[in-house]
């Protein structure tokens, strides 16, 4: 069965409602049974897994014409889940705080932030800061998805918004608007279109006019190619930037776990991290745990994760 330090760790997790965290234990416990030769008993834990990760996403039931436009999600991301810098975390905490105490603030003719625009390159945490936002607010997390906003309903987009943000007042939600720069391209620009122009101009209107309850993310990996006017419309602006050295150390700490020999090179594997996102890092992390655990190994050595960190790089930089 599972180390009794496993259990321990498993039970602060869970009544800290630290859900990833959780899981990420559960997988662990499925790996260790797996090496002691309890592959029945792993392979029920992990379906257990995979069945809870089922329930959290489905699309959510509007007009027929929206049908696949907008994902309906609870996460169960926590803020101390995420790794950004102070001024970031301040201005989340505050984000929250003004949402909580709304009511004080409508006394004296004021609104709390709940209108805001992500920028950062990709895998920063922008999309993570959404369900944040969702979970520590208890709402849920409605993703319109951009590309088929687009693609699909092309001379009808604008009407789509429309109906989108009619809901928005209906119906209380986190709602990203994912890749924002589709729509809310600098106006003007030589390969701009006047379906375009059309449909930032319906865009930055109806989230002028809106006042529902809900809050309105905007996110985007290409600040420079947004219109102006766009960011006039928002509450805030929450700038997103790769991680530093201690960032990156204390990311790899937390996701290698207890995958971790007492004896760790963190500052060099950190080292090794810089110009990837958290994305990636997480993924060379996952890599290295991944390949512990197939060669049977309880613990990954700092070669193995540098050289996952290294393949990273590698792969970033073919990508030029």
């Amino acid at each position: 069965m599972a180390t009794a330090e496993h259990l321990k760790t498993l039970i602060k997790t869970h009544f800290n409602n630290d859900k990833e965290r959780f899981t990420s234990l559960t997988l662990q416990v499925a790996a260790y049974e797996a090496r002691q030769g309890h592959t029945a008993l792993a392979h029920e834990i992990r379906e257990i897994v995979d069945e809870s990760k089922k329930t959290l996403v489905k699309v959510i039931p509007l007009h027929k014409d929206l049908e696949d436009l907008v994902l309906l999600s609870t996460p169960q991301e926590r803020l101390k889940n995420l790794i950004a810098n102070d001024p970031t975390i301040k201005r989340i905490k505050r984000i929250i705080h003004e949402f909580r105490q709304q009511g004080a603030l409508k006394k004296h003719g004021l609104n709390n932030r709940r209108k805001l625009l992500l920028t950062g390159p990709p895998g920063t945490g922008k999309t993570m800061t959404a369900s944040i936002l969702a979970c520590e607010l208890h709402l849920p997390l409605l993703t319109v998805l951009m590309d088929k906003l687009i693609t699909k309903f092309m001379g009808e987009t604008s009407a789509k918004l429309r109906q989108i943000f009619n809901v928005i007042q209906e119906k209380q939600g986190v709602y990203l608007f994912d890749e924002i720069d589709a729509i809310g391209g600098e106006r003007g620009r030589d390969n701009d279109v006047g379906e375009m122009r059309r449909v930032l101009n319906a865009f930055l209107q109806f989230i002028e006019q809106d006042e529902s309850n809900s809050v309105i993310i905007a996110a985007t990996n290409n600040v420079s190619l947004l219109d102006q006017a766009l960011f006039r419309r928002f509450d805030d602006v929450l700038h997103y930037e790769k991680p530093s050295i201690e960032e990156a150390k204390l990311l790899i700490e937390n996701r290698i776990s207890n995958f971790k020999p007492k004896r760790f090179p963190l500052a060099r594997c950190a080292n090794h991290a810089l110009s990837l996102s958290h994305a990636e890092i997480t993924q060379a992390c996952d890599d290295a745990i991944k390949d512990a655990i197939l060669n049977e190994q309880k613990t990954i050595s700092g070669a193995l994760l540098q050289e996952m960190l290294d393949y990273k790089k590698d792969a970033y930089n073919n990508r030029k």
